[in-house]
């Protein structure tokens, strides 16, 4: 609404000028944003059992018994490292392949604060995500165990088939950080499964401590 001021001004003065024309404020008016929530919370979702959590030690007998298909939704550099064999993947994040200025910014703080230490890519959600699950899991009843390397991924990938039509949803708790080797049978890649996410220079001291722990085992 126009802001008005018309009535600080007297509609005649002393020397018979014409009153002033209203005054009107010509400052654009700020854009409204409107900001959707989230249509379901992954985290009510698996409070309430409509997404069924499974530990890793579980997770080989609701495949092999109940059906459960795992969906790995780990960006690609992870998944490399260690998978589980016949898995399905579609990534919920990918990497960041903008290269405006404010972007580079951002993935300069993130090499310094995080990239270094932990070797993670700068990303960003798959605008595909959804499609590319319905792509590879056409039928909505299907049982999907999603999964990733500390379980807070996976629950947001989790809501997100949720509010798009797929209801039999396990939910891999705590990521495959938590798994044993016994876990998953059979698991293909380099590295161990629950050692996956880890990077950068972090690894190198998580391969010092192994080495570390090996030495003590034998003294």
């Amino acid at each position: 609404m126009a802001l008005q001021l018309n009535h600080f001004y007297p509609y005649t003065s002393k020397h018979g000028k014409q009153p002033k024309p209203p005054l009107t404020s010509t400052r654009p008016r700020p854009t409204k944003f409107q900001v959707k929530a989230a249509s379901t919370n992954g985290r009510e979702l698996i409070q309430s059992g409509a997404v069924r959590p499974i530990p890793p030690k579980e997770a080989a007998m609701a495949m092999s018994s109940e059906g459960f298909v795992l969906l790995d939704i780990r960006p690609d550099w992870e998944r490399d490292k260690a998978r589980v064999a016949g898995s399905l993947h579609v990534p919920l994040f990918v990497k960041d392949m903008d290269n405006s200025p404010v972007t580079l910014l951002k993935k300069w703080v993130h090499f310094g604060y995080i990239g270094l230490w932990t070797g993670q890519n700068f990303t960003t959600l798959n605008p595909d995500f959804l499609q590319q699950v319905e792509a590879k899991v056409p039928d909505k009843d299907a049982k999907l165990l999603v999964a990733c390397g500390e379980g807070l991924r996976s629950i947001m990938a989790a809501s997100k088939l949720y509010a798009g039509g797929f209801k039999n949803l396990g939910w891999l708790a705590g990521g495959f950080n938590r798994s044993a080797v016994s876990d998953f049978p059979a698991v293909e890649g380099s590295e161990k499964l629950q050692y996956a996410t880890i990077g950068g220079v972090s690894y190198f001291f998580l391969q010092l401590l192994i080495l570390l722990q090996a030495v003590g085992k034998d003294d």
